[in-house]
């Protein structure tokens, strides 16, 4: 009986590899817990984090700015 050749050992290896990786993929995506994302209608938009970010700034410069006057 003929040995199989290092080549089709090599390939039947690769493939192998390979399936146990995409099963491996694929069970990692799985295990991850959907309900935890919140939709993106519910989530406020990055122009909204910036007005809210901004509209504070200016609350606190203008704190800032009284008590200067005040002083």
């Amino acid at each position: 009986m003929a040995l199989p050749s290092a080549w089709s050992v090599m390939r039947v290896a690769i493939l192998f590899i390979s399936v146990l990786g995409l099963l491996s993929v694929r069970l990692v995506g799985a295990s991850q817990d959907s309900g935890s994302v919140i939709p993106a209608e519910s989530r406020p938009c990055v122009d909204c984090h910036a007005f809210e970010f901004m509209q504070r700034a200016l609350q606190d410069l203008k704190k800032t700015a009284y008590n200067l006057d005040t002083r």
